[in-house]
């Protein structure tokens, strides 16, 4: 598959910026971001018989401020709407959007849509809310999102466009996940088939890391420090009683980057179970023997589960919720019963504490790392949507601020490789199996389909976008 990070953009800029910056190196203020400046997505210098390509493929446009602008800021009516689960920054990054817009453009107008995607129909009564400097100085300093939240309703395209009609709205920030940013996306088209100038701009919130490309999501920094503090506690609780287990389920439908980077973090962690690396409860080189043998070493041991991990080895509901999401069993008091189970047929006595802080750690308030980021998310969305580009998420890739194209950056999650450095550095760390089945041949082809089956889904996307569906 060859990606396309072309950014499209709603007609030529000719607005000279109110920005006062730099238009030349050397009066020791910044300069201007011009439409030819790019950042490689592929950067691998050292392999050098497939050298990178140097087109459209592998070229992510650079953000920031442009010199001209497209929309005049006297004529600019904003909106922001928050959509789907809390994370931690969302607050922070409306904050940034209307206190760039005002303070950098003089936009006036500025339109908090409430309660998500739902703050669109008229039948759900939720009035937009004006937004000022004043009104959200001091958010930052709370966790969730001032504007509410809700998932679903990005299907409704239609109404959701004749509402920004309706309220005059040019330039539309949507702050939310995989879901939300794909229906911007389709919100995004349905503008453009009207002939209308309105501008999208995503601001990808998606607290598990599973956005392709981008370096890392806001929010992820603070859910990683949360979810270790909640490590530490459950491993002092462990280390104090006799055989004490404790187990700390996080968050990860199907990326297991939280739990993987809290493992790395905590230094306390003897077992990661992910989504990405399948494990059995039985048998020889299952996870409970293991755990019997750390037990009888170390007398304790401390369990982190990713929420999506071993979703085989449940009954599947075979439910969604209003995004569309399938409805996960719950692998975190599955693996305690079954440990439970497990010694006491052995007559085994063990302590068992469990944590599932995820909530907790979705409404938590940003640590300096993740407020820093949502900041400069927030004022280059500004910056892109002034200059007339839509149909795009704003992203850091190798440390650089980019404009991706909506219709790639969702084609497929970003997954932990179990063959990546990062995962043999949490097995180094946790000094659990590489595998703990009892046939690596099933894990290969475990591996092998899940691979192909993200590919086929990715490539299907791919063929859609292309369309222009």
């Amino acid at each position: 598959m060859k990606y396309d990070f072309t950014v499209e953009s709603l007609g030529e800029c000719k607005v000279h910026s109110p920005i006062e910056l730099s238009r030349t190196h050397g009066n020791f203020r910044a300069t201007y971001v011009k439409d030819t400046s790019f950042v490689r997505n592929q950067v691998n210098v050292f392999d050098t018989e497939n050298p990178d390509p140097t087109d459209m493929s592998n070229l992510m446009e650079k953000a920031g401020p442009r010199e001209y602008m497209y929309f005049n800021p006297a004529h600019v009516t904003a909106g922001i709407c928050t959509c789907g689960g809390l994370c931690p920054g969302l607050n922070d990054v409306i904050r940034a959007v209307v206190r760039c817009l005002w303070n950098r453009y003089g936009v006036r107008r500025i339109l908090g849509i409430q309660f998500g995607y739902n703050g669109f129909f008229k039948e759900e009564g939720y009035e937009p809310v004006e937004l000022t400097p004043e009104k959200v100085e001091d958010i930052h300093k709370i966790g969730g999102t001032v504007l509410g939240t809700s998932r679903g309703g990005g299907d409704r395209v239609a109404e959701i466009v004749d509402s920004i009609q309706r309220l005059g709205i040019n330039m539309m920030f949507i702050i939310g996940g995989d879901g939300t940013q794909r229906g911007s996306l389709d919100i995004a088209n349905e503008i453009q088939r009207r002939g209308l100038k309105i501008s999208v701009i995503g601001i990808p919130k998606t607290v598990d890391n599973d956005l392709q490309f981008i370096d890392r999501s806001f929010g992820f920094d603070t859910a990683v420090q949360k979810a270790t503090q909640a490590i530490t506690s459950v491993h002092m609780e462990a280390v104090s009683q006799i055989n004490g287990i404790g187990i700390v389920k996080l968050m990860g439908r199907e990326s297991g980057f939280i739990a993987t980077e809290a493992s790395l973090a905590s230094h306390e962690t003897n077992f990661c179970l992910i989504p990405e690396v399948p494990f059995e409860m039985d048998g020889p080189n299952g996870f409970l023997h293991h755990l019997e043998e750390r037990l009888a070493k170390r007398g304790h041991a401390v369990i982190v589960v990713a929420e999506g991990a071993g979703q085989e080895l449940l009954q599947s509901t075979n439910q969604t919720d209003a995004s569309g999401n399938k409805k996960l069993a719950d692998i975190g008091l599955f693996v305690k019963d079954q440990i439970t189970k497990y010694f006491a047929e052995k007559k085994t006595p063990i302590n068992i504490k469990y944590i599932d802080p995820s909530y907790e750690v979705r409404a938590s308030v940003t640590n300096s790392s993740d407020s820093i980021y949502c900041e400069r998310l927030g004022n280059n969305a500004v910056h892109a949507a002034m200059a007339g580009k839509t149909k795009i998420v704003i992203g850091l890739v190798h440390d650089k601020y980019v404009h991706i194209p909506i219709a790639m950056a969702t084609l497929k999650r970003n997954i932990v490789d179990p063959e990546s450095s990062l995962w043999r550095d949490c097995l180094d760390s946790t000094g659990q199996p590489v595998y703990m089945v009892n046939s690596i041949e099933t894990v290969t082809e475990t591996l092998k389909n899940n691979a192909i089956q993200a590919e086929k889904k990715a490539e299907a996307r791919f063929a859609k976008v292309t369309k222009g569906l």
